[in-house]
């Protein structure tokens, strides 16, 4: 396993994006439980990019504007309908503390804002390949070897970062302001992020 391969990953999954906004959104709305949950959604939400890439549909996504075109704005509508649910207090974001919701629509939710994401597997296209050697025998036992890496880090730094906003969450419940704020702030997080893919 190269260095330069976890590096890369750790990085990836370190750096701010929808999926660690979402993943810090559950833990401060229903606590631990919720963020691992939602830490393992967002993985989740990985295998399919994983998949396309091994099966050559990433590279007709890279090569297509049209395809990409559709994915991205996809991507960009369901940003938008999350930031509108934290805005109206309802949907998937809800900050409050009004119990557990089901681990099927935390995972379901997850998993929609990584699988609507075609940076990802454009990342997958440009990004694996290097760490596979062209033309050698088992090519796709290596891909998916680095792709379960990968989505390990991923599944390790998101919870970490879901796990630290449910340790504070029960001071923040306590706080109807400053959770008013957090809903603006997650809010504005989720257009920006939209705005960012919409430019790509």
């Amino acid at each position: 396993m190269s260095i330069a391969f976890l590096l890369t990953a750790l990085v990836m999954a370190v750096t701010p994006g929808t999926g660690v906004v979402y993943t810090l959104a559950a833990g401060l709305s229903h606590g631990r439980r919720a963020s691992v949950i939602a830490a393992f959604g967002c993985t989740l939400g990985i295998v399919p990019h994983l998949a396309a890439t091994i099966t050559g549909l990433a590279a007709l996504l890279n090569t297509s504007a049209v395809a990409y075109e559709t994915v991205k704005y996809l991507g960009v509508g369901y940003l938008l309908y999350m930031a509108w649910a934290v805005a109206r207090d309802k949907g998937a974001l809800v900050v409050e503390g009004d119990g557990p919701r089901p681990a099927a629509r935390v995972i379901g939710s997850a998993v929609l804002v990584n699988l609507l994401n075609p940076k990802l597997t454009i990342f997958f296209v440009a990004f694996l390949p290097q760490f596979v050697p062209a033309g050698a025998s088992g090519s796709t036992g290596a891909m998916l070897r680095l792709g379960a890496v990968f989505m390990g880090v991923t599944f390790v730094v998101f919870a970490a970062y879901g796990l630290c906003a449910a340790a504070v969450r029960d001071r923040l419940l306590s706080r109807p302001r400053v959770m008013t704020g957090l809903r603006g702030v997650f809010a504005a997080s989720f257009v920006g992020l939209s705005a960012r893919l919409a430019v790509a």
